[in-house]
């Protein structure tokens, strides 16, 4: 099965493209972290209640499902490498690349996982779900009271820097692939759009009334 899905790849991967599965789960990831940053910037600034309580619940099912998201884009980019375009050869900038890859990957783990820790360890709070799907919470209710608290601080302050690392990172990543499409005139911003099917060529040609001699 692994082989047929990479010989379906090698069809969008041959012409430098991602295939339609990495391009969703790339866009899909990207609104993903857009609106968890500003629901949680937003919720930050609710007071205390019930609206409070519910949008942090919207904010842990999101987060999961970030979490469910990474590790299955993760799996995907085990099995269908992404292709060779014109970034792989700068030299320290494909370096720079790679590395900004790898860091957007322990955010897309580090956040959710944090965030899970947290609502884990302040004990007997509301159950987390997935849409409806019962989730389990960190076993941290039976370790004491003075260590949960050490793992809620410890949850929080990674939560916050993993944060500022998207915050910093987005803008540097968008940028950059604005500055291959139109500065450098690169194919990597052209491989993550979807793929549209070129239309049928049409008569340009004015028509006439009558023709010929």
């Amino acid at each position: 099965m692994i082989e047929a899905i990479r010989k379906w790849a090698a069809r969008h991967t041959a012409n430098r493209r991602y295939s339609p599965v990495g391009v969703i789960f790339h866009w899909t990831m990207a609104a993903l972290i857009t609106f968890q940053l500003y629901w949680g910037w937003h919720m930050g600034r609710v007071p205390v209640g019930i609206e409070k309580l519910e949008g942090y619940r919207l904010h842990s099912e999101l987060g999961l499902l970030m979490l469910v998201l990474a590790a299955m884009r993760l799996a995907w980019r085990t099995i269908v490498p992404g292709p060779t375009n014109d970034a792989d050869a700068l030299g320290w900038q494909t370096k720079l690349a790679y590395l900004t890859h790898g860091l957007f990957y322990i955010c897309f783990f580090g956040l959710p996982l944090s965030g899970w820790a947290m609502w884990s360890a302040l004990g007997d709070g509301p159950d987390l779900s997935l849409f409806g799907v019962p989730w389990p919470q960190m076993p941290f209710h039976d370790i004491p009271i003075a260590i949960q608290w050490s793992v809620l601080d410890w949850a929080e302050g990674m939560h916050a820097v993993l944060v500022l690392c998207l915050l910093a990172m987005i803008p540097a990543h968008a940028g950059a692939a604005i500055k291959h499409h139109f500065w450098d005139k690169h194919d990597v911003l052209i491989g993550m759009l979807p793929e549209l099917k070129a239309d049928e060529a049409v008569e340009t040609q004015p028509r006439h009334g009558l023709q010929g001699g």
